[in-house]
């Protein structure tokens, strides 16, 4: 499956607080995190924001706490794939858990401007900047990572492992 959305990009280092400040974590609902996503970097962030849009962010982003509540705020938020230089790895295995997409892509992200359109084709690892015409090869999802997306995320992917034994 292709993304195709306009490019909302962050700098480095973002933590989880930023995606979702601790005090909006009494809820694991992804619609109302989603309406609260990014307010600890810039308030109001989520209004300039369209479901399909894509997030671009420099490297290490989704570092600081473990919480799985940000790539739910993320994916409550309409944001399907988040493209970055690279990720925090406790971040990346709660986003694939969460089933939110990720690609690293290294210094390629300098490449992509805010507001650029992108088409992503995570299968691939392409990147297509629709703005300027320019093709980015990141690294595709890796098998593994492209299960638990296909399952909706790990608490759907067991219970469709554990419904298969017991068959």
């Amino acid at each position: 499956m292709k993304y195709t959305g306009t490019a909302h990009k962050v700098g480095a280092h973002i933590d989880t607080d930023a995606i979702i400040p601790a005090k909006f974590l009494v809820t694991t609902d992804a619609q109302e995190l989603g309406a609260n996503c990014m307010e600890g970097l810039e308030p109001g962030w989520i209004k300039r924001v369209k479901p399909g849009d894509i997030m671009v962010a420099e490297e290490n982003f989704g570092c600081g706490s473990s919480r799985e509540h940000a790539p739910i705020a993320l994916k409550g938020a309409g944001i399907p794939v988040v493209v970055a230089h690279s990720f925090a790895r406790i971040f990346y295995r709660n986003a694939f858990n969460m089933g939110l997409i990720l690609m690293e892509i290294g210094d390629k992200v300098s490449e992509i401007k805010d507001g650029d359109k992108l088409e992503i084709d995570p299968d691939s690892g392409t990147i297509r900047n629709v703005t300027t015409g320019a093709v980015i090869q990141g690294k595709p999802v890796p098998p593994s990572m492209q299960e638990l997306l296909d399952a909706g995320g790990l608490v759907p992917y067991v219970k469709k492992r554990l419904a298969k034994q017991e068959a």
